[in-house]
């Protein structure tokens, strides 16, 4: 048997960071099994969907390594209507489904209580098909429904308990739960990993297998993603969109890194891994069973590890969308022809020690491409105190006899200077850093400068000079 599995996403949206992790994991146990991976865009929402969030599902995955023409589909739960349809007509005609005309109120009345599940009032009633005819599927009364799960064992599920739940709606069309369940036996999907929220639902989606004839699939589901308050992960309240963590900065290889450690840990004492390592070690039977902890400021770190590991080169050329303003990214606040790539080339082994995602680029070398440093205004006001105009003087002056414009030069310089007055090189260099950045931090000074050059450095002196007159 061939293992197949399948990545389903609804183009209603951006891409959710929890989706990311299963298609990493379904793409990882297909590719461990020599089988197929499965995307299909279930877009049957056609109130929400949007072509631009389909592209953004495809561009999302290829940014995560799961490229174009690597996998089978995409596939549109739309184009599968038909069968879904058929599906259901099969269900009714064999018995195993009934049609109902009872609304919400009707049973409720019957019950006596707002949270009692559907009665099974139309059962054995003979109803046939119409306009407000719901089609439910016949549950079994008796016994229990097992679900083989690679993570969680044999959650086992009481019929009785389990509600004759709709499967097509009063204008004929098919409910999520059976069109789902229609598109995996008809791409002939073996196994099914998703997120444990779908748990519930599955018993229903096995009776379906069954009554349609054909060997449910291998279950398994991985924790649900939280935030540090232990809440599911959600759009409205979370930052979750990988589109914009992709757009800040962070690298692929961190987010899938950070993403497969989502309820899982690679071999020995280590967090931090290669990709094959992973490829390699990633077991569904090892998966935990608690939520799984979405802890951003650990993602950052992780970025920052991965940055700090690129060859100099490809940490220039993976800053190029920021320093360009290319695709989704912002432009940045100089003109295209402010930039100046070799003075770029000189600083970036400096910035990438200091960075933990590609976006921060952009204010740590802003002075090297401006005509004047963007000044933060309360860095100049708790920097530019008393005796700082003198400071500048002086440091100008020496400056501008400085043979060699070299970063050290510029630091025994300036240390000299301050020693004059009775201070430590940090509070010498202050006023000097925000007058040439605009910033109390950034980059090292003395290299900056030296990149900077003389006559741009002495010109932000002095007009900082100027403006404390």
């Amino acid at each position: 048997m061939t293992v197949r599995v399948r990545f389903a996403p609804s183009p209603t949206g951006m891409f959710h960071v929890g989706g990311a992790r299963s298609a990493l994991q379904n793409w990882i146990y297909a590719k461990q099994q020599g089988g197929v991976f499965v995307l299909r865009i279930e877009d049957t929402d056609a109130a929400r969907n949007k072509p631009e969030w389909t592209e953004g599902i495809l561009s999302a995955l290829d940014w995560i390594g799961i490229s174009r023409g690597s996998y089978e589909g995409p596939y549109f739960q739309s184009a599968n209507a038909g069968e879904h349809r058929a599906a259901a007509a099969r269900l009714h005609e064999s018995g195993r489904a009934y049609y109902c005309d009872c609304t919400r109120e009707d049973v409720q009345a019957r019950t006596g209580s707002q949270y009692q599940g559907y009665d099974g009032y139309h059962r054995d009633r003979g109803l046939g098909p119409g306009p407000g005819h719901a089609l439910r599927f016949r549950t079994p009364d008796e016994g229990a429904t097992v679900v083989v799960d690679l993570i969680r064992g044999e959650p086992t599920f009481e019929n009785k308990l389990i509600e004759d739940f709709v499967i097509a709606r009063g204008d004929g069309s098919p409910v999520f739960l059976l069109a789902n369940v229609v598109d995996d036996m008809t791409m002939g999907i073996t196994h099914v990993i998703r997120a444990e929220e779908h748990l519930p639902n599955t018993p229903k989606q096995q009776l379906l297998w069954e009554a349609l004839g054909v060997k449910p699939p291998i279950w398994a589901h991985v924790p649900v993603v939280v935030n540090e308050k232990r809440q599911k992960l959600s759009k409205r309240r979370d930052k979750v969109a990988l589109e914009a963590y992709r757009d800040e900065g962070y690298l692929a290889g961190a987010m899938r890194n950070y993403l497969m450690l989502l309820g899982w840990a690679p071999s020995g004492d280590r967090e931090i891994v290669p990709w094959s390592v992973i490829e390699d070690e990633f077991r569904l039977d090892e998966v935990n069973l608690s939520s799984a902890f979405f802890d951003e400021k650990k993602l950052r770190a992780f970025n920052g590890e991965y940055i700090r590991a690129l060859p100099v080169a490809e940490f220039v050329d993976a800053c190029q969308p920021w320093l360009t303003g290319t695709g989704t990214i912002a432009p940045p606040p100089w003109q295209p022809e402010e930039f100046d790539a070799d003075a770029f080339a000189a600083v970036a082994p400096l910035a990438q020690t200091r960075i933990a995602v590609l976006s921060e680029i952009v204010p740590n070398v802003d002075f090297l491409f401006l005509a004047s440093p963007l000044i933060d205004e309360a860095a100049w006001t708790k920097t530019m105190k008393d005796g700082s105009a003198e400071l500048l003087d002086d440091a100008v002056a020496a400056f501008e006899a400085l043979e060699s414009w070299d970063a050290e030069s510029l630091k025994s310089t300036l240390e000299a200077v301050g020693a004059e007055r009775g201070l430590k090189l940090g509070k010498t260099q202050a006023p000097v850093r925000v007058a040439v950045t605009g910033r109390t931090v950034g980059l090292p000074l003395f290299e900056s400068l030296e990149v900077l050059g003389r006559e741009r450095t002495l010109t932000r002196m002095r007009a900082a000079r100027l403006r404390l007159v």
